[in-house]
């Protein structure tokens, strides 16, 4: 079943948004360590190196949905690509905060750009379209310029977009709820396919996943 939970006009062709609720209740530092490690560990089992990412379906898809958007994804990674790279380089899933953590754990299984928005950060409706001049946010790495990006807003502006995430909705050491979504290419993945997968790697952490 398509569950969208939010209002959201799609201007961008091509593109699936997943989106799942996620609660932290009793969290199993140790379960959690692990799925990073087999995540991290799959990884690098799936991809010989970093020049054998580019040809995986998934990544394809959604490079070829970058430049639809105006954006050059070698320039501008998908934040899923840049995860697998240094993966693939021999980095781990660096530990940060447990909503964080399974969110980062479900971008590299799906090799799709994910983002945990924490509760209440954001209003609706949403409009998924490419930025256009003078639009921009701060990122997670500092003033970020959306021009051309694929990116979600809401009604203060942009929200989201899948190379870098808005500090304006950023998780918090205290957060215990949060809305992660996943930017998927739609003939690649489906719903259900990043319902099973985030169900999977949630089970036995101590954070509750609803998604339909």
């Amino acid at each position: 079943m398509t569950y969208t939970p939010f209002k959201i006009d799609m201007h961008l062709d091509g593109w699936r948004l997943f989106w799942a609720h996620l609660e932290l209740q009793n969290v199993n530092s140790d379960t959690l360590a692990t799925r990073r490690g087999q995540v991290a560990e799959a990884a690098r089992s799936r991809f010989s190196d970093t020049a054998a990412i580019s040809s995986d379906p998934t990544v394809a898809a959604l490079r070829k949905l970058f430049r639809a958007a105006g954006c050059d994804p070698t320039r501008y990674r998908p934040a899923s690509e840049a995860l697998l790279r240094r993966l693939v380089k021999g980095g781990d899933l660096p530990e940060i905060f447990p909503l964080v953590d399974l969110n980062n754990c479900l971008s590299a299984e799906l090799a799709v750009p994910c983002c945990v928005m924490v509760e209440g950060s954001f209003g609706e409706p949403m409009v998924w379209r490419a930025g256009v001049s003078g639009e921009s946010y701060e990122s997670l790495r500092g003033p970020f310029n959306l021009e051309n990006k694929p990116v979600l807003f809401d009604p203060e502006g942009p929200l989201d977009t899948p190379i870098t995430g808005n500090v304006r909705v950023k998780v918090e050491p205290d957060t215990t709820n949060a809305w992660l979504v996943a930017y998927m290419p739609a003939p690649e993945l489906d719903h259900e396919t990043a319902g099973d997968t985030i169900d999977q790697l949630a089970e036995g952490t101590g954070i509750t996943v609803e998604w339909k």
